[in-house]
């Protein structure tokens, strides 16, 4: 799966906390499953919920956030194009340690389509080939390379549009 530790580079890229913390994020996979069509072809999809986990956390929760929102929106489109989707499938808690730190614990429900092609190999051996399928890129108006996110004049958070998984 790629999307787990494209999320993360994506985050700690984009929070200064984080940047310079980045053990302060951790990531879990639960309730993971494998779905597939049933025809000739091994392709499949994962299907699986992110677990965040950011600990000790001192900085706004816009800046986590909005990261996460513009990540999902190139790489979990149907997240904000489904009602029903967008519902549930981005949940968090908190919970406020102190005065100046927290915890936050976020659930983002995801999919990540795997393409498996069959060629003849070697020997006549049957060569499979597994694609992390992109998702459909999303409306060109975040096509824009680079967002830096503020409140007010302070600078929260910064990012750079990144469509593909690698």
């Amino acid at each position: 799966m790629k999307k787990p530790a494209s999320l993360r580079k994506h985050l700690t890229g984009a929070v200064p906390e984080l940047k310079r913390e980045p053990d302060k994020l951790q990531v879990f996979i639960d309730s993971g499953k494998i779905v597939s069509a049933g025809t000739k072809s091994l392709s499949f999809e994962y299907r699986f919920t992110l677990h965040l986990l950011l600990t000790d956390y001192q900085g706004s929760a816009d800046a986590i956030m909005v990261p996460i929102l513009a990540w999902l929106k190139i790489h979990q489109p149907e997240l904000a194009l489904n009602a029903n989707e967008r519902e549930k499938a981005f949940r968090f808690e908190v919970d406020i340690l102190n005065h100046e730190t927290c915890d936050i614990a976020i659930d983002l429900d995801l999919t990540e389509r795997v393409a498996v092609t069959q060629t003849t190999g070697a020997g006549g051996r049957v060569r499979l080939q597994a694609e992390h399928v992109a998702e459909p890129l999303p409306a060109p108006a975040y096509g824009t390379p680079g967002f830096d996110l503020y409140d007010g004049d302070d600078k929260l958070a910064e990012w750079t549009v990144a469509p593909e998984i690698k």
